[in-house]
């Protein structure tokens, strides 16, 4: 496995964010619905902001509702720590179809230990409650909108829940150089369909809150197709032969957010997890 240090990770950040500053605005204009499909110098115009409406974030798979779980407090909640508390509605989970092709996930015997593992212990491991960046394809379905910057010569995604970005190149960049949360993207038009493809990941993003997991090797193929100007059929097909036995895939409609005053908004979380991730390094704790 390739290991990347924090000085690298801090580039790339930052180059990414003043990119991202150079090539967008905080609100998106002109959101209101069009007849046809928008398109610019002749492929269909991705420019906007989308959300994806499902549960797919709890979990990838058919999933009935759960009831509330009794959870071990949160570090800033001021009660002794052997003690529970119900969560009640607030910790349930909602029902899903699942957005996985036949509803099946062909891990190895290894593969599938591992998700059962990170299962019963979600609340300690899941990357989302730490801050974490989501990685590829969680970015696109996390409860979050994201926009969609394109233009003749780049594309770049950028992703409310904790200001996470990707910068499409248009030109094979080649092999990744290092390994990153969000990997790198290279993305090629098949007529009007956005094709992107990308590795280079770490392996220590999660697919959902249920644990289902990759290695490194993860390659992830994404599929863009506007069926009209306010939706976007989304495909992404995992391959990881380290975790699974064979390529699957996963698909659902995106929905252009169409209020006038359509942004995104800041999710930056790091601050919400300090105590539960340094909580513990307190001399004194929280009474």
């Amino acid at each position: 496995m390739r290991w990347v240090s924090i000085v690298q990770v801090s580039v790339v950040a930052a180059a990414a964010a003043a990119t991202f500053a150079l090539v967008s605005s905080p609100r998106v204009e002109g959101q209101a619905r069009v007849a046809g499909i928008p398109r610019i110098n002749g492929k269909p115009d991705l420019n906007g902001v989308w959300q994806a409406v499902n549960s797919a974030n709890y979990d990838i798979q058919a999933h009935t509702a759960k009831a509330a779980l009794q959870m071990r407090p949160g570090p800033v909640v001021p009660v002794p720590a052997k003690e529970v508390i119900a969560l009640g509605a607030v910790g349930s989970i909602p029902s899903g179809a699942g957005v996985v092709e036949g509803d099946e996930l062909p891990y190895t015997a290894e593969g599938l230990k591992k998700k059962q593992d990170n299962q019963a212990n979600w609340l300690t491991r899941d990357p989302e409650i730490k801050c974490y960046l989501p990685g590829v394809p969680r970015a696109t379905y996390m409860p979050f909108p994201f926009q969609i910057i394109q233009s003749n010569a780049a594309v770049f995604m950028s992703y409310e829940y904790a200001g996470a970005v990707r910068h499409i190149y248009l030109k094979d960049p080649g092999p990744p150089q290092i390994d990153s949360w969000m990997g790198m993207s290279h993305g090629v038009w098949e007529g009007d369909t956005f094709v992107v493809q990308t590795s280079g990941f770490n392996d220590q993003s999660w697919f959902d809150r249920a644990g289902n997991h990759h290695s490194d090797k993860l390659k992830v193929t994404e599929r863009y197709t506007m069926t009209d100007a306010d939706h976007i059929t989304y495909e992404a097909t995992i391959d990881d032969p380290v975790t699974f036995t064979r390529p699957w895939k996963m698909s659902m409609p995106l929905y252009r957010r169409v209020e006038k005053n359509a942004q995104l908004g800041q999710f930056k979380c790091v601050e919400f997890v300090t105590e539960l991730m340094y909580g513990h390094l307190r001399k004194e704790p929280i009474k």
